[in-house]
């Protein structure tokens, strides 16, 4: 499953470890928001370790799944890159 997740974090400190976190299961595609394909187990464990750094109190965090067909209409204007891990897709 392809995963955009997006967040927001009020402490540096916090913020970092989320932004590690995600690292380890997508690709940066803006500074606070990263593309991430997953499978259900890995998305339910990347889950609960933000889970364990955020304060639910002053953070957040939104994850918006991507469907196939979405993806095909994936457009950038100005500064971007599509991200393309398996080479799968060629964008003309």
């Amino acid at each position: 499953m392809r995963i955009l997740a997006l967040y927001d974090i009020a402490h540096p400190r916090r913020l970092y470890r989320v932004a590690k976190i995600l690292k380890d299961y997508g690709h940066r595609v803006q500074k606070s928001k990263f593309e991430i394909e997953v499978s259900e187990k890995a998305f339910t464990e990347l889950r609960a370790r933000i889970a364990m750094e955020i304060d639910f109190e002053k953070d957040g965090v939104k994850y918006i799944p991507l469907c196939e067909r979405c993806l095909h209409k994936t457009e950038i204007i100005g500064q971007g890159s599509f991200v393309d891990p398996d080479h799968e897709y060629v964008v003309v």
